[in-house]
């Protein structure tokens, strides 16, 4: 019988913070009230990118002032720290206890909606081009996968998934993170997502916070719901969107002659459904695809994406028409 492999990670991870959440960088909000800290933890200029000058923590039983809270679902809260550089400072809300104005608790209370699970009316697949995301993003050191493949002891020459995301429309981008199980995969379970999630080689941090983001949003349990979305990544990889892509590592492509390409292959319905992600303005770094609600992995990707809603766009943070799909490896 397969044993239960179980791993708290915090679910705060920064990285993830910044390649995981569909939350705008500006999704944030002014705030009142007092916070009051139960234990030492890191007080950051930037928790996306997890810094820390002066390396500040709270003091437990400390009373701060509120300034600002990162989302009505607030994961993170913003205190004025005596003394500190750069003051105020964002602390996680599970450090403390806060005590908010009247104007936010009735934000807060007004956004509930948006981490109860089963709310959610579509789906977004975000699948990694492992290499762009990798190349490009500062990870230091805190991804093993990335400094695998920079060292060829891993390569990935196939979309990878990044996550699947439940959506709420009347949420916008901040359904997520409701209350749920902590991730207890498999170990069989494990084995058959690693390849399609090359972080669950060397660890679960990366999964963890999927699962806590949005995994706990949806009614599969986390084994179905992890093998299901690598089956959707499966579906997109292997068909005539993702051969194109994978045929082209090493060269760059036109954004414009991709989507012809799926089109003519696809249909117009599923070009719709899809964008590209840029990193630095010109390399491929994930692919995202709509779905629908009650999406199939029994079939090709017209029956995977059709009847999802349409694409914001068909490009983010691309500069130009021209997209590079990167090789694994160093250089």
């Amino acid at each position: 019988m397969p044993c239960k492999l179980s791993r708290f990670i915090s679910p705060f991870l920064t990285l993830l913070a910044a390649c995981c959440v569909v939350v705008p960088a500006a999704a944030s909000e002014p705030a009142s009230g007092t916070f009051t800290a139960s234990r030492a933890c890191d007080a950051y200029r930037s928790f996306r990118n997890q810094t820390n000058p002066g390396q500040v923590k709270t003091a437990p039983g400390t009373t701060y002032e509120v300034a600002e809270i990162n989302s009505r679902n607030w994961e993170w809260i913003r205190i004025h720290i005596p003394g500190a550089s750069d003051s105020p400072r964002w602390v996680s809300r599970d450090c403390g206890s806060a005590k908010l104005g009247a104007a936010t608790e009735s934000a807060v209370r007004a956004g509930k909606e948006c981490n109860v699970r089963n709310q959610h009316d579509s789906y977004v697949l975000a699948m990694s081009w492992q290499p762009g995301f990798c190349e490009h993003f500062p990870y230091e050191g805190k991804k093993p996968e990335c400094d695998a493949l920079a060292s060829r002891r891993l390569e990935t020459s196939h979309l990878t998934l990044h996550g699947l995301w439940p959506n709420r429309k009347s949420c916008g981008t901040s359904y997520g993170n409701c209350p749920g199980p902590s991730l207890q995969l498999e170990k069989a379970t494990i084995d058959k997502i690693a390849p399609w999630m090359p972080n669950f080689f060397f660890e679960t941090r990366f999964g963890d916070y999927e699962w806590k983001k949005h995994g706990t949003c949806q009614s599969l349990e986390d084994d179905a719901y992890f093998l299901t979305a690598v089956d959707a990544v499966r579906i997109v990889n292997d068909s005539a969107a993702g051969r194109y892509l994978r045929e082209n590592i090493g060269k760059a492509i036109s954004a414009r002659k991709f989507f012809e390409h799926v089109r003519q292959s696809h249909g117009e319905e599923i070009a719709g459904k899809m964008t590209l992600v840029c990193a630095k303005g010109r390399f491929l770094q994930e692919v995202r695809i709509s779905l629908p609600l009650g999406f199939r992995t029994d079939g090709g990707i017209e029956k995977l994406a059709g009847g999802a809603k349409p694409a914001p766009e068909p490009t983010s943070k691309c500069g130009s028409d021209q997209i590079y799909i990167e090789r694994s490896g160093p250089g």
